[in-house]
């Protein structure tokens, strides 16, 4: 007995010191990059930057009220604003307001490039006005602030892009590789018509690219959980998108006289079914490259945990599940966001209808999210049907690449002591159409998100600091020179 506890002890203190040897052998991934001085930006930026804000390129939800003058404004403005670009890069209209802008190579035997944005934002809710601290669509600059909408999603992209370019137009400075600047005109309402036909055309082309950089990601300032160092996030991936409409109809009637069950009932009883029978979490790829990459960088704990994922998999999942933003990079979501019944108050429907709205990781098909569902429901009075606006997650992008190095390069010239990491996009982006087009699809905006500002995505305040804002300008003047 005494040796089987002798021999116990000695498994337990060698597995315990095999723990530790992986954790003290969890090396550092970051590229050693130094940071480069702050190139001049011209000052007239941020004013183009205010005056694309006040142009109102709104994607509403109802096609009908979809103002197209505003758009032929927007076109007018670049057209004005980077005439070098609009001479040499003579872009194309695709489906009469995205734009894709071609600025030819001298070594075609280079793949190309595609640097992405879009143009469109979404509305600003009537009731929200008085919350503002700057008229939503006044483009104004104040406390060292560029407000309105689209400072951030994402018209700094578009300018900024085609701010570096026209400087580097000036200066006489020309690509070996050729790049494509494609800015689609209705990403907020699923960009169909917009980075969908972009890459149609350039299929007819037949244009293969060496990586796509589209919005996604930015550096999160104390985000990261165990980490006060800016970390840049670059989306190697994004979870897919899907909703389902539950209906259940069932004689209905005078309030008066209620039966055990309605169809009210019937509907709220499946969704609290739903939610107690939660999709099964994992770590999928980009996850699991986020903690290769952080892991290293975090205190003793997390780093412990991180370099024994292997073994700490159930802790990691657990303590990712406390929160919102953390349960959604490792489990499938659903959350009712319509419910549909009743016209009178002393009448009980004979129908309600529910919408929920799933976003699946990567490895998740739509089909099977439509199976489960119906398999933990289990009520045939429900009728099941799967909305037409939907994608499937998007492929898994390496990052043993020549556009994952240039990004991180890039970042780390630009934004000293920045720790870069892949990870995975919660939200959908145009990028997802680009896999026809190149394997290396990427999701980072350069500029810095926080508590502060983190709620300004499609919300209140929107707003990016002038400093940032030059900041982004420097990244994507430093890209093309990196890519180069």
């Amino acid at each position: 007995m005494k040796k089987l506890l002798l021999s116990l002890l000695v498994f337990l203190l060698l597995f315990i010191a095999f723990l530790v040897i992986r954790t003290v052998t969890f090396r550092s991934r970051q590229l050693q990059v130094a940071a480069l001085p702050k190139v001049p930006v011209s000052d007239s930026a941020k004013f183009h930057l205010a005056e694309a804000i006040r142009i109102r390129t709104i994607s509403p939800e109802d096609p009908a009220a979809f103002d197209s003058t505003a758009f032929y404004r927007f076109r007018e403005f670049l057209r004005k604003t980077y005439p070098l670009s609009e001479q040499r890069l003579q872009p194309k209209t695709i489906n009469k307001f995205s734009l894709l802008y071609k600025w030819e190579g001298s070594d075609a035997g280079l793949k190309p490039v595609i640097l992405m944005g879009h143009l469109d934002v979404v509305p600003v809710a009537e009731e929200s006005l008085k919350d503002w601290k700057a008229a939503p669509f006044g483009g104004e600059i104040k406390d060292g602030y560029i407000w309105g909408r689209g400072a951030i999603d994402d018209k700094m992209s578009v300018i900024g892009i085609l701010e570096a370019t026209e400087k580097l137009l000036e200066q006489g400075f020309q690509p070996k590789r050729t790049l494509y600047l494609a800015f689609g005109h209705d990403e907020e309402i699923g960009g169909r018509n917009g980075a969908q036909a972009i890459v149609k055309h350039l299929q007819t082309e037949n244009v293969k690219a060496e990586f796509v950089l589209d919005e996604g990601y930015a550096i999160t300032q104390k985000l990261v959980p165990g980490l006060d160092t800016d970390v840049a996030l670059i989306g190697i991936a994004e979870k897919g998108f899907a909703s389902l409409e539950l209906t259940a109809t069932v004689e209905g009637g005078h309030s008066s006289m209620p039966k055990n069950e309605t169809a009210i009932d019937v509907i709220s009883q499946a969704l609290v079914t739903l939610r107690k029978h939660p999709f099964k979490p994992t770590i999928t790829p980009p996850v699991q490259e986020f903690i290769k990459t952080l892991g290293p960088e975090m205190p003793a704990f997390q780093k412990f945990a991180f370099a024994n994922a292997w073994l700490l998999e159930p802790l990691i999942l657990k303590t990712y599940q406390k929160t919102p933003s953390g349960n959604a990079l490792v489990s499938t979501t659903m959350a009712p966001t319509i419910f549909r019944s009743g016209l009178k108050e002393n009448v009980i429907p004979a129908e309600a209808t529910a919408v929920i709205n799933f976003r699946l990781l990567p490895g998740t098909r739509i089909n099977s999210i439509v199976s489960e569902v119906k398999r933990v429901i289990k009520d045939d009075r429900i009728r099941i049907k799967l909305k037409p606006f939907s994608s499937e997650p998007s492929p898994v992008s390496g990052i043993e690449t020549a556009g994952y190095n240039l990004l991180t390069q890039t970042i780390k010239q630009t934004f000293p002591n920045t720790l870069t990491s892949p990870s995975l996009v919660l939200a959908a982006t145009d990028s997802r159409f680009y896999y026809a087009l190149s394997p290396n699809v990427y999701r980072f905006l350069p500029y810095k998100i926080n508590k502060e500002n983190i709620n300004a995505f499609h919300g209140v305040n929107e707003r990016i600091a002038v400093e940032e804002f030059e900041d982004a300008v420097r990244f994507y003047e430093r890209l093309v020179r990196n890519v180069d």
